[in-house]
């Protein structure tokens, strides 16, 4: 199953780490093979320069030839600057409509409601962005009581670490319970399962 996490200038260093580590460390785990193939998109391949000076490479670029994802997952951070990227929300909106399962962290949500993806939906963002959220798309029903919101195809978390949280709910869905909750221990990771 291939996982794609977005990644962008000053994208929040958490926000994708935090996936990551959670599937590939399910990887690790995985006593029937490896059921997922992790990897980071941004606008173009090659470094990403995240929040505080983090560099990370990206895999690929949006017009590159990654693999087809299975699951879309777009990190938060500085979003503002990509929601005024056309190309970026094209490409954040095709890749949507072929997704098995879409997914935010943070700040995400703004991506994803900026590219049309999510419309009328339920989500959650982090607790400082909720007012902003719920003012720049009126027809979200934004919520800021919970870690994450699943309502189906597509699933938000909120703030930062919430992505940890998030990330072991899609591996129970798309796994296991049993491959989650082991997850969770190899990491040492209290996991808030709602």
């Amino acid at each position: 199953m291939n996982i794609g996490i977005y990644v962008y200038g000053q994208v929040e260093v958490l926000d994708f780490s935090g996936p990551f580590e959670v599937f590939t460390t399910a990887c690790r785990l995985c006593a029937d093979g490896e059921p997922f193939n992790v990897f980071l998109v941004g606008e173009n391949s090659g470094v990403v320069t995240a929040r505080a000076g983090f560099r990370v490479l990206a895999d690929y670029g949006i017009n590159d030839d990654h693999p087809p994802l299975d699951v879309l997952i777009v990190a938060g951070g500085m979003h503002q600057p990509e929601m005024e990227k056309p190309q970026v929300m094209h490409w954040i909106a095709s890749v949507s409509s072929r997704a098995r399962l879409v997914a935010s962290v943070c700040t995400g949500a703004f991506l994803l409601a900026q590219a049309g993806v999510l419309k009328t939906h339920t989500v959650t963002t982090h607790w400082q962005d909720v007012a902003d959220l719920r003012a720049l798309f009126p027809l979200l029903t934004v919520v800021d009581d919970v870690r994450w919101v699943d309502t189906g195809d597509i699933v938000s978390s909120a703030g930062i670490s919430a992505g940890i949280d998030m990330s072991l709910h899609l591996v129970r869905r798309l796994h296991s319970h049993e491959l989650a909750s082991m997850t969770a221990r190899q990491m040492d990771f209290d996991w808030r399962q709602h």
